[in-house]
Formats: structure tokens, sequence, C-alpha cells
């Protein structure tokens, strides 16, 4: 984690009189119910309308959108505050996610005049674009968080910006899983639970499509499946099945690197029969 970036989530809380440049006023109530997280929420999910989003800065960037923290919170109420994630995702204009036409094979755009914007590259299709990764990324999660997969909740989607759980070990983000050295009993623990959510996955009908040790966070003893945009579709998509032997060759490559004897071709067997026989 580099230097600029918050390690500690142990935010003192005062009322505002006025709010400040980086703040505004929750957007709970803003959004649709239906870009609001599944039920039943958590307990520490703030829906209050009086709360007020603080920015706290920027948490990581990537290919194609940036996460930044979010404290949400009622004034003169300390016990109401949450910090959450947020990842806000760049236009087509701003994006360097050059894959993005195999991954979409299979899926369709709700709105045909959406499609032909899309299609025609105008301003508003690149703004519609980035729309629609935000959103697939939200539908993913809502499905898998319901179905028990090990994934953050997804709070609310307003645009292109994703407002998630926040994954951390004792007030610090979580690692990455490529940034661990867990030992040997902890290692097989964390395959046997990215095993068990893939096959979830499998069972679904989809597979993460990017998944790697730097798409896994560790949490103490649990594994938590991050960044979901790009979910593709087994049956749908043409290139399915590649992805999801690439999945399995990048989770089985490195807990061998570590000691771990493990098959990405025998996981991928496991995983097509539960994808078939679903």
């Amino acid at each position: 984690m580099s230097p600029d970036i918050p390690t500690s989530f142990d935010f003192d809380y005062t009322a505002f009189d006025e709010l400040g440049a980086d703040q505004r006023w929750s957007t709970w109530l803003d959004v649709e119910r239906g870009c609001r997280g599944p039920e039943p929420r958590p307990d520490w999910v703030v829906t209050e309308q009086a709360a007020v989003d603080t920015d706290l800065g920027i948490l990581k960037t990537g290919k194609e959108a940036d996460v930044f923290l979010i404290e949400r919170a009622v004034p003169d109420d300390g016990d109401r505050a949450v910090v959450m994630a947020a990842k806000r995702y760049r236009t087509e204009d701003h994006r360097s996610f050059h894959r993005s036409t195999a991954y979409v094979e299979g899926r369709r755009t709700r709105r045909s005049r959406d499609a032909r914007a899309m299609a025609k590259r105008t301003a508003y299709g690149r703004s519609v674009a980035s729309g629609q990764w935000a959103w697939a990324e939200f539908e993913a999660l809502t499905r898998l968080w319901s179905a028990g997969v090990p994934v953050p909740y997804p709070v609310q989607i307003d645009g292109t910006e994703l407002l998630m759980e926040l994954i951390d070990v004792d007030g610090e983000a979580a690692p990455r899983l490529a940034q661990t050295r867990p030992k040997r009993d902890l290692l097989a623990s964390y395959f046997d639970q990215l095993r068990d959510g893939m096959a979830e996955l499998a069972r679904m009908g989809v597979a993460h499509g990017d998944l790697s040790p730097y798409n896994v966070l560790a949490q103490g003893e649990r594994v938590v499946i991050i960044d979901l945009p790009q979910v593709v579709d087994l049956i749908g998509n043409p290139q399915g099945l590649d992805f999801l032997m690439r999945d399995c060759h990048n989770v089985c490559t490195w807990f061998a690197a570590r000691g771990l004897d493990v098959d990405e071709h025998t996981l991928f067997d496991e995983l097509l029969v539960q994808a078939l026989g679903r």
C-alpha cells in the first residue's frame, strides 16, 4: 500500500453546519430501489436521509476504474458511521481495459438507443458503456452475495459509481492474496474457499473471467473475490470456457508455486461438471 493511502479507518465524526468540498449528502435515497443492495441488508449499512458522505481519498487505481474511500455517517450519531469502497468507472476515453469486447460477447444492451450510441461511439455512447461496466459489477455482486459467494456487499450504484463493502482487517484494507505468504494449513483453506466460490459461479453459469491472486483479498482466514465487472456467461459467450480455463490456470499456478498440490485441469473438470449439472 502506497504511503498516501489511509491505512486506518477509525475516524472521529463531528456534526456539519455546512458541507465541505469533499462532502455530499448521502445519495442512498436518490437512487432507485433496484439500485440499492439486496436484502436482508447488513446492519452496518447506513440508510438515514440525514447521512453525509465524506471522500477520504483514493485507495487504489485500476485499468477501468479507481477505488476511493467514502465515509457515510449521520451527524451527532457516531455509532452510525461506516467507511465504504467507492469504485468509480472511467469513461472509455480514459480507460485501458482493452479486452472488453471479448468479455461482453453474449450480453445484451437494454435499450436500442443505447446500443446504437455505443456502436457509433458518441459521447453519450461512451458514457453508457462506462455505466454498463458499473451496472454489470453491481448485478454480479448482488447475485453472488445473495448466493453466499464471498464477495463484498454491494451497497448501491449511482451512474458510474458503485459503493460497496470495504474489506478490511483490524481497520486496515485487506491485502490482495498475491501479497500474502500464508502457512500451509491456511494456504490449503484459501484454495478450498476459492474452489468453492468458483464452483458456485459455475453452477450459476458464469466465470469470473479475470480471476487471479490480484483479484482476491485475504481477510484473516477468509478470502473475498473482487473485481467482477467482466463476469462471463459460460454458454452465451463463445469464449466462456476459455475464460474459465484461464481462471483455473491463474489460481492453480499461484497455489502450486507455494507448494500446494493442485492441478488446473482437475479444477477445470470439476467446475465444468458443476456448470453442466445446473
